[in-house]
């Protein structure tokens, strides 16, 4: 909370506005049991305690929070005025960054309650907050990446031909589990055609002998976030073409991965996977950013995308996820969680990127 109060002192903001979500969570361990339309939020400002506003019935849940001996605890009844109780808490005059997620109603009552208050998106403002990660966070995201390989290596044992893409993802979800995950976010099998799709989700489709799957799963473990993907066939004779592209993916993600080190941009990975595949004969089907940065949750800032100039510095996570989608036909992703380190970056996911072969 200190960092982050200074840190939204320097964008020139006299403070930050938390609603329930991740950076509440992250910023003081409270997640309330159920986000209704009665006011929670953190209030950071340079020279104040931090406070946290929550309605009267859930403090004893509040005071429970790891952060709570941090902040003061202000809560307030039903039949009162929230936005009365968190008024003394700003700078009249003041600029505050709001969390993105913050309902609007919560937030039109604060800019009724402060007419000279301006209030501007949280992630706009301080889009690194989450992004640079410290040693335990590491660990816990590097725990997911390895929980993740170990489901992976277990689908490929699993019989994929004659079975529904539903029941693949069944499997994944229930390996993630079986592997440590508390929550299961996303199992994305895209069989054949339905590959094309990057986010396809999957459906009722009867994978068959000679299909390309698109595998792309995650959630969290321990807090923290995995999201990896890769591409198998059903049996061992892949069409030359399907070889082609998944080579071409595989090449422009580990050109991407060597490139990662301190001081470069997050746009210039996501221009290194792109001209690989560009260079190949296949840039109009790569579709979507090279990466998404990670942590608490499995999308959030920095993003490796054009227009991204902010550069890598050591501690940030991040998805190197190239892929080539070809309509109709199939599709090829590879997909690794990478961290920057001093001297380069280090994979959390290290399961073998040949295309995998299953039954």
């Amino acid at each position: 909370m200190a960092r982050a109060t200074a840190e939204a002192t320097a964008a020139g903001l006299a403070g930050l506005v938390v609603a329930p979500g991740p950076d509440l969570t992250y910023l003081c361990g409270y997640q309330p049991t159920a986000i209704t339309e009665r006011l929670t939020a953190l209030v950071l400002s340079a020279g104040r305690r931090p406070a946290l506003i929550v309605p009267k019935l859930e403090r004893p849940d509040a005071e429970k929070a790891v952060g709570a001996p941090a902040v003061d605890l202000l809560d307030w009844s039903d039949g009162e005025d929230p936005y009365a109780t968190a008024g003394p808490l700003f700078d009249p005059a003041g600029r505050y960054g709001i969390s993105d997620n913050a309902w609007a109603m919560h937030l039109l009552g604060l800019q009724s309650a402060l007419p000279g208050t301006v209030f501007t998106s949280l992630t706009e403002t301080l889009p690194m907050l989450r992004a640079v990660k410290d040693a335990e966070e590491l660990a816990r995201l590097a725990a997911a990446g390895g929980a993740a390989d170990a489901a992976y290596r277990s689908i490929l044992e699993v019989a994929f031909a004659g079975r529904r893409e539903t029941d693949v993802a069944a499997d994944l979800g229930a390996l993630l589990i079986q592997y440590g995950h508390s929550q299961v976010d996303f199992t994305v099998v895209g069989s054949g055609p339905n590959g094309a799709n990057p986010h396809h989700e999957a459906g009722d489709r009867i994978i068959r002998p000679g299909d390309t799957v698109v595998l792309d799963f995650g959630g969290l473990k321990d807090g923290y976030g995995s999201d990896t993907t890769r591409t198998v066939h059903v049996g061992p004779d892949a069409p030359a073409e399907v070889r082609k592209v998944h080579d071409l993916v595989r090449l422009a993600q580990q050109t991407a991965f060597e490139a990662v080190r301190p001081g470069v941009s997050c746009q210039e990975i996501d221009r290194i996977a792109r001209r690989v595949i560009t260079e190949g004969g296949y840039g109009e089907y790569f579709i979507h950013r090279t990466g998404h940065g990670i942590g608490i949750t499995t999308h959030e800032p920095p993003y490796l995308v054009e227009g991204e100039e902010r550069p890598l510095v050591p501690g940030m996570c991040f998805s190197i996820e190239p892929g080539v989608y070809l309509p109709g036909r199939f599709g090829v992703r590879i997909e690794d969680i990478v961290t920057v380190t001093a001297n380069g970056g280090r994979r959390f996911n290290n399961t073998p990127h040949d295309l995998g072969i299953v039954a």
